[in-house]
């Protein structure tokens, strides 16, 4: 890595909303220093979040995780797209038959909030791709019948990731892969796209909090999807280069689309003046 890339923060902020895979932990395994910074914004006071546009798990699911790694949570500060999916279909399409080209929690959260479901394309009218492990010809089929054949279904998806990142520099396609081959064989194009940099999420993390959002920073991995969302509601963006993107990355793009923050672990967050309040050192955290 380049250390001119880094610039860390000069400041605090009040609320923190943070990417979680990528950025505080890579698969399943915690990332250097995240804890330890988690527990010292909540004993500041600051307001925590996590945000994911992985639809493959389900905001308690999530809840799990982050305490199996040492960072309890409760649900109610957890937003990921089966969350704004399914609100963005009560508020847009309350009384619309869906089908979901998706695994089992996005589902689960559809059932629990009463939306219609189903896989007949005659009385389909909204199709949502997600990331979905199942993907096979025959949702295909489906999706092109209630789009192209019957002429009465729109396109939605959960998120516009391209792949889901894994440790080792591996990964698997994401949504955006599902949602690709909808349009190449239907001719039609996604309506809404309800993960990062949507702010749809960000409202959601915020509900109930009355912060500027010029106090606020969106923490992540992905120049497309956090760092994006950042830039565009006036957020400070801060990118960790622990998950896809790499500090040769940042000397190809726009000085618009540039960070303001970049640090290569996350506790770099906090800013120097409270290291050494903290008495931490750079050789002792490595």
């Amino acid at each position: 890595m380049a250390d001119g890339a880094v610039t860390v923060p000069d400041r605090l902020y009040d609320a923190y909303l943070f990417d979680q895979d990528g950025t505080i932990y890579l698969g399943d395994d915690l990332l250097p220093g995240a804890k330890v910074l988690v527990e010292e914004l909540r004993a500041r006071g600051k307001v925590v979040r996590f945000l994911s546009n992985n639809p493959t798990k389900d905001p308690q699911q999530y809840a799990d995780k982050l305490a199996r790694l040492g960072i309890p949570t409760p649900t109610e500060e957890i937003v990921n797209t089966t969350v704004t999916m399914t609100r963005w279909l009560l508020d847009n399409a309350p009384d619309a038959v869906v089908y979901p080209i998706s695994e089992a929690p996005l589902k689960r959260s559809f059932e629990a909030a009463g939306i219609k479901m189903s896989e007949d394309p005659a009385e389909i009218d909204i199709v949502v791709a997600s990331y979905d492990r199942g993907f096979r010809y025959e949702k295909l089929q489906i999706a092109f019948d209630a789009i192209w054949f019957h002429k009465r279904a729109r396109l939605v998806a959960t998120n516009p990731d391209r792949f889901c990142p894994f440790p080792g520099g591996r990964g698997e396609p994401d949504c955006a892969a599902i949602t690709a081959a909808i349009e190449a064989c239907t001719d039609t194009t996604c309506e809404a796209n309800l993960g990062k940099p949507n702010p749809a999420m960000l409202h959601a993390a915020l509900a109930g909090v009355d912060i500027e959002l010029r106090n606020c920073v969106m923490v992540g991995d992905r120049l497309s999807t956090d760092i994006r969302m950042g830039l565009e509601t006036g957020m400070a963006a801060a990118l960790v280069l622990t998950g896809e993107t790499t500090a040769e990355d940042l000397a190809t793009i726009a000085p618009e689309n540039t960070p303001d923050i970049v640090v290569d672990r996350i506790d770099r967050l906090l800013p120097p003046d409270v290291w050494q309040e903290l008495g931490w050192s750079e050789s002792e955290r490595g």
